[in-house]
């Protein structure tokens, strides 16, 4: 309550970290702080809310994996789109409350990129329309990644952008700090192109595993000639959506030319679509 306070207007720095040492000393701290944090956030006084949010982001940099953990479920995510939601409490939050709670899920799309419930409820954000476009932090905020960060960031594996980061953040020109801002949101989009790539190439693959086995057992059905008019036409739209997915496979396959392990996923994923094909043309189409 103190560090939501909305009687004051700046942050109460000295409650939100007795929060965290709270958090991470009780056992089951993640999961009551999320609950009691998700009640602020949707709180009707927007100086309430935005104070809360600012609570949680300080959690997600210094309550580590089991705070991360819960964060990242449903449950949790679900209360923070209700504030964006029309349906919900979207209709009455203000737009600043908005703002800020779309940056926070953004930012934990890039910085937690293995968390598969983050990217699918932004995704899903974004496909109703709630979210438009990624939201573009203002240049005096500095967004530092989470402690710890998702392994092969690209600060991890660029030593040069890694100096040149350290350096700007210690400075006290505000210049250096727009420039160290403005590094991050660099280096923020090309991880999120990267994540797009992977999560792209994923799908692809699963969807023709998928396709690939139905049709060999819709075919093996209309061998025996046990296949209903209704299966014909389901073998039918497979074919014709497999055969789409053939120039996709190709492009996803120009994208990975230099990460052996990917590349090989989607040459193989491609054998097993020509394959599918050739058999459909050889069983049904010579018919």
């Amino acid at each position: 309550d103190e560090a939501t306070d909305p009687s004051i207007s700046e942050e109460n720095w000295e409650c939100i970290q007795q929060f965290c040492d709270q958090v991470n000393a009780d056992t089951e701290g993640p999961l009551f702080a999320l609950r009691l944090l998700a009640h602020k956030i949707q709180s009707p006084q927007e100086r309430e809310a935005l104070h809360a949010l600012t609570v949680l982001e300080t959690c997600v940099n210094n309550c580590g994996d089991r705070f991360h953990c819960e964060m990242a479920k449903f449950r949790f995510l679900n209360e923070l789109i209700k504030v964006l939601s029309p349906k919900y409490y979207g209709i009455w939050s203000s737009e600043k409350v908005k703002s800020r709670v779309t940056e926070v899920i953004f930012s934990w799309t890039v910085w937690f990129p293995q968390e598969v419930k983050i990217q699918d409820a932004y995704q899903m954000l974004k496909k109703q329309g709630i979210v438009k476009e990624d939201p573009k932090l203002p240049e005096d905020k500095i967004l530092p990644p989470p402690s710890p960060r998702p392994q092969n960031s690209i600060f991890d594996t660029d030593e040069e952008k890694s100096k040149l980061l350290a350096r700007l953040l210690k400075s006290n020109h505000p210049e250096d700090l727009k420039a160290a801002n403005r590094l991050i949101q660099s280096v923020i989009k090309e991880e999120q192109e990267k994540s797009a790539q992977v999560s792209r190439r994923v799908n692809t693959i699963s969807e023709v595993s998928e396709n690939v086995k139905r049709m060999d057992e819709l075919l093996e059905n209309y061998r025996r000639h046990e296949l209903s008019s209704a299966d014909q036409e389901t073998l039918q739209a497979l074919f014709q959506r497999c055969e789409k997915l053939r120039p996709l496979l190709f492009r996803l396959a120009s994208e990975a030319v230099a990460d052996e392990e990917a590349l090989a996923e989607i040459l193989q994923a491609s054998d097993k679509l020509s394959r599918a094909l050739g058999q459909y043309r050889q069983v049904v189409a010579s018919q």
